[in-house]
């Protein structure tokens, strides 16, 4: 499978077949993943989105890749089997150049008891089964332990000394960035042939015909297919009548790294008064922390872009504070960020105890769609659609293969350890990042030093992956590529820095194709 310097990810309705086998509506990891899954049977698919790639609740995650232990806490076996396998797939096979094993500490501090930290330890030995039973190997993931004061100071020397008596440390997988893995999934998808286009809003749809609009132009046109999987998460009653959701809201704060100086793990701080529920602190590879997350009922309409409540900042910033010596001030907080979780109705409770279980309907007009779930589980959640649309169709489709086939970019580690070229891109596109390079080289004319300087003090995006995101990846605008393919807009100072970067990308594309 070549993957040509030419853009395979379109926007807008223009010169769309009349016909195809399967319409995927939405374009989140759900919808990505199920492009990917039923072209790779050898479908004739469409894939949409009234937006961008990874417009919605996709690029709003912790960036983990959960194995499932807080669901077999609640005694959700099945799910969070589920989640560890799905999880060994991403890391081992699909996309090890997208994700990493990532290192959790809970700090055993005066606030947690002993009797607490024994039932923790059971957690985490229960987790690390789970490990085992999805064959992912300790090289993966490796084995929890018990750690010493002196050792949880040195991952972790921001945290209070005062009664602390070591640590939990414990590994799960994180990504390199959420809407990374949604753009590389939707590349993918269009580097096998399916029809990918940002852009274009499907206004009506039924089991076998939607009606499209041309966001840029405000055309119009009608699609029939064999089948319809309308993927747009928590927005998916507005498209079918009888589906019946419960979104809440997941929301994080954005810190500079030297808030918390020399982290080197990701720090669980658990909520008083909560069994099983923790805010993390998570470093990630640009220079900044995540603290999340909170778990609140959304009622009324659904924004396109949520927002953290003051109220749950205040939370975030008061949990994390009382495990850090260094009180944590709203003044650190230089960005925010909310999703919207697509649970689904189960009755009463709260949406903290409602199942990640994703479920697959059929509306009374034939639609089939994919809903509740979680990221990591993406995968498993995309067969389970194509193969219910394959079976609703009666169409003629090979197995499912998306186990094993893995994502433009990725190699096993030990090959992207050895591959040479500038570690951000290496990092984000992994055997892509010669491409990434040749590419911006071909349409800049630029040098290598140029094309990979660093934006902006603490803005570490390169002008080479910002061209490759427009030639390849389907960004139109400013929005596009500093929102989505590169997440500098969770800062939004970064955001003003970046922008001229941006400008510039678009108008040497623009140039190099006029």
């Amino acid at each position: 499978m070549s993957d040509q310097p030419i853009n395979r990810i379109g926007h807008g309705i223009a010169d769309l077949p009349d016909h195809v086998d399967i319409i995927v509506i939405g374009l989140g990891v759900t919808g990505a993943g199920v492009a990917l899954d039923a072209v790779t049977r050898g479908l004739d698919v469409l894939a949409v989105d009234a937006h961008d790639l990874a417009f919605g609740t996709s690029r709003w995650s912790s960036k983990l890749v959960h194995g499932g232990l807080r669901y077999l806490a609640k005694g959700q076996v099945g799910v969070a089997h589920e989640s560890a396998v799905e999880r060994g797939v991403l890391m081992d096979v699909t996309a090890p150049h997208l994700t990493h094993a990532m290192a959790m500490l809970m700090p055993l501090t005066s606030s947690v008891s002993r009797v607490g930290a024994g039932v923790t330890r059971i957690g985490f030995a229960a987790g690390d089964l789970l490990r085992r039973s999805a064959h992912t190997p300790p090289e993966t993931l490796p084995q929890p332990r018990r750690i010493t004061t002196t050792e949880t100071l040195a991952l972790a020397p921001g945290l209070r000394s005062d009664g602390l008596r070591g640590g939990l440390l414990s590994w799960d997988g994180q990504l390199e960035d959420d809407a990374r893995l949604v753009t590389t999934l939707a590349r993918s998808a269009a580097a096998y042939g399916a029809r990918v286009r940002t852009r274009a809003r499907v206004s009506e749809a039924t089991g076998t015909r939607v009606t499209l609009r041309d966001e840029l132009t405000g055309e119009t046109r009608t699609i029939t297919a064999r089948a319809v999987i309308n993927a747009t998460g928590v927005w998916a009653g507005e498209l079918v009548d009888d589906i019946r959701l419960r979104p809440s809201r997941g929301s994080h704060l954005v810190l500079r790294a030297d808030t918390i100086p020399h982290l080197r793990v990701t720090v669980t701080a658990p909520i008083p008064g909560e069994t099983n529920r923790y805010v993390m602190v998570i470093p990630q590879p640009d220079g900044t922390l995540y603290v999340g997350l909170t778990d609140e009922p959304v009622e009324g309409p659904l924004p396109d872009v949520p927002t953290p409540s003051e109220s749950e900042i205040g939370f975030l910033l008061d949990v994390v504070g009382a495990v850090f010596a260094r009180p944590l001030r709203r003044s650190d907080v230089v960005g925010a960020f909310a999703g919207l979780r697509p649970l689904i109705d189960a009755g009463d409770g709260s949406t903290a105890d409602l199942s990640r279980k994703h479920a697959v309907l059929t509306s009374n007009l034939g639609v089939i769609t994919i809903v509740g779930g979680k990221l990591t589980t993406y995968r498993r959640m995309a067969q389970d659609a194509v193969d219910a649309a394959i079976a609703a169709a009666q169409l003629s489709a090979s197995e499912c293969v998306t186990t094993t086939t893995p994502l433009l970019g990725a190699a096993s580690r030990p090959e992207l350890a050895r591959l040479e070229g500038p570690p951000r891109l290496v990092r984000r596109f992994g055997t892509d990042a010669a491409l990434v390079l040749e590419t911006a080289r071909e349409v800049s004319g630029l040098s290598d030093e140029e094309l990979l300087a660093p934006s902006a003090p603490h803005v570490p995006i390169t002008l080479a992956e910002l061209i490759f995101a427009v030639t390849h990846e389907g960004a139109i605008d400013v929005d596009d590529l500093l929102e989505r393919r590169t997440r500098v807009g969770l800062i939004p100072a970064d955001r003003e820095l970046a922008t001229p970067a941006a400008e510039r990308a678009l108008a040497l594309v623009r140039a190099a194709t006029a």
